[in-house]
């Protein structure tokens, strides 16, 4: 019969118990793991500020460039062709070189490429740059999940997750009044060169400050043990030849292989279902609120900060009540997806803002749904609980390719809803019945939550 891969409640290391040899020197659990968490979070703010600045920009850039709305749709969904194609390659690249030069190369690169949109004056470099972006920020969120299992134990890494995943929203939430107010006095092209600046510098912040586990010099060996005794990844480091046995190790059948489990083909298309829901809040939730609502530029500024909020809740809530339940002997099945679950049902009652007249009422609906949303974003937890040992990078790129489909997917099936019909009724009506379809994939594909052994 298969069974969980994670032990009961009873053998989880306890936060507030100390490992034995600690105990008996008095030696205090350092907190380096939280610091690299806020690093993870401020990354992941910049990287979502960069990829869905296009769509607080979108109402004066398509004046000036002369875009429609189907092809600002396509606009929007290029970033996620090149993403998408670059997650296993993204992947692999992680495995081989590690956490901290990926990620370093990949924030420097999308910056770059956010700063040069600020200065395109046609649709072709436009749509050149936004290609340029998906490749370089396909590894990010690999690398984000391979840190967690790197640096927290098993029962702390949905809460860890849930941290650095609010850093999608929170930085769209507090920084849209400020972005609306700078496009307001200096145009839609300031917005490109704050935010690419912003990535840059942070990049430089990543190098200087990540380090693995036990070449931290501020960890100290009760924070280690505590790590490892909950299944991070602290082990030695490979020597050369190990790393490129391992390299060379892989095969792209394994890809084949991964895809057969349930366990992952199923998480795949509940994140697809997801995502569909955060993709139409970062690119189309501006437009939505200027043309369907016809709300003033003022109002969308302050109307767009409570969705995001409300999200930023529920990935937290998500997260905590995710770990709370595992805690308390809760299996791994129920904790991880019972709030997958739950979030994507409730989701779906973005169809509900149809039906209302009240703007107030219409941003409650949305934030609702976006508080749901939230809740069901703790998909990347599972991949570091299923993924087989050596491949976080390869499982966790095949992962955040078919999550991100979405990307590709629903801007353009927006766009094209939109261009047709002349109204977004139908495209909410569209993200409400993905969120359903996610639900039921939790449900009834995804099955027990164990790691994943492939054959030799």
């Amino acid at each position: 019969m298969p069974h969980p891969i994670h032990p009961a409640h009873s053998d989880l290391p306890d936060e507030n118990v100390l490992p034995a040899g600690a105990a008996a020197t008095g030696v205090r659990r350092s907190k380096v793991r939280y610091r690299i968490l806020a690093l993870l979070a401020v990354g992941t703010m910049i990287n979502y500020l960069d990829r869905t600045v296009l769509g607080i920009a979108a109402p004066q850039l398509t004046r000036e460039l002369g875009i429609n709305a189907a092809l600002m749709g396509l606009m929007f969904s290029v970033f996620s062709w090149s993403y998408v194609a670059s997650q296993i390659p993204g992947g692999l690249f992680l495995d081989r070189f590690g956490s901290k030069l990926t990620y370093f190369l990949s924030m420097t690169f999308w910056s770059l490429c956010t700063l040069a949109q600020g200065l395109v004056h046609g649709i072709a470099p436009l749509f050149a740059f936004r290609l340029g972006l998906g490749v370089a920020e396909s590894p990010c969120f690999p690398t984000n999940s391979r840190v967690v299992a790197t640096w927290f134990p098993q029962n702390e890494r949905a809460m860890a997750t849930g941290t650095y995943t609010v850093g999608e929203y929170i930085g769209l939430a507090f920084f849209s009044p400020f972005l609306f107010a700078l496009m307001g006095a200096f145009g839609w092209r300031s917005l490109f060169y704050v935010v690419g600046g912003v990535g840059l510098v942070f990049g430089l912040v990543w190098w200087f400050s990540y380090r693995e586990p036990r070449d931290h010099p501020a960890a100290n060996a009760a924070e280690l043990d505590y790590i490892e005794a909950g299944g991070g990844l602290t082990h030695r480091k490979k020597t050369p030849g190990e790393a490129k046995a391992r390299s060379s190790g892989f095969e792209w059948r394994t890809i084949g292989q991964l895809l057969k489990h349930r366990q992952l083909t199923g998480i795949c298309l509940g994140q697809f279902a997801g995502n569909s829901t955060l993709v139409f809040f970062l690119t189309w939730f501006p437009t939505y609120l200027a043309t369907e609502r016809h709300m003033a530029w003022l109002k969308i500024g302050f109307f767009a900060i409570m969705p995001f909020i409300a999200a930023s809740i529920g990935v937290m809530f998500g997260g905590t009540f995710s770990d709370w339940l595992l805690r308390r002997g809760v299996s791994p099945n129920v904790a991880r997806k019972l709030p997958i679950i739950a979030g994507l049902l409730l989701a779906s009652t973005i169809i509900l803002a149809n039906y209302v007249e009240s703007n107030v009422i219409v941003i409650v609906i949305l934030s609702v749904a976006f508080f749901a949303q939230g809740m069901a974003a703790l998909g990347w937890t599972l991949v570091s609980d299923i993924a087989p040992d050596g491949l976080l990078g390869v499982t966790g790129g095949i992962f955040n390719f078919a999550a991100n489909l979405a990307g590709i997917i629903t801007p353009l099936a927006v766009g094209l809803i939109v261009a047709w019909t002349g109204s977004f009724v139908g495209a909410l009506v569209f993200i409400g019945v993905i969120a359903l379809i996610g639900a039921l994939s939790y449900i009834f594909i995804v099955g027990d939550i164990k790691r994943i052994v492939l054959a030799d």
